[in-house]
């Protein structure tokens, strides 16, 4: 599976960088990027106003395989936490 990664930054309530990924099926938009990195946002608690469209850009497209591959699949992208970001589940 090729997937397109989605390089993410905004900001938390405290003023950190937080830093992720949203993976999703190649040839997806933008705006299903922007879609899924405001779930993301909401679900760790953070604002969603800090999320910049302009901090949401394509990177680059990647095969994906293994689990990465299965919860795309099931769920249309996946969130590669990285900066800033609470533990992954």
């Amino acid at each position: 599976m090729i997937i397109d990664v989605y390089d993410t930054y905004s900001k938390s309530r405290n003023g950190r960088i937080i830093h992720f990924d949203v993976l999703l099926p190649s040839g997806g938009t933008k705006e299903t990027a922007l879609k899924f990195a405001r779930e993301f946002l909401k679900e760790i608690g953070e604002p969603l106003e800090l999320l910049k469209q302009e901090r949401c850009n394509f990177c680059h497209s990647q095969d994906a395989d293994g689990e990465i591959k299965d919860f795309i699949e099931k769920h249309g992208h996946f969130i590669l936490q990285m900066e800033g970001c609470p533990e992954p589940h």
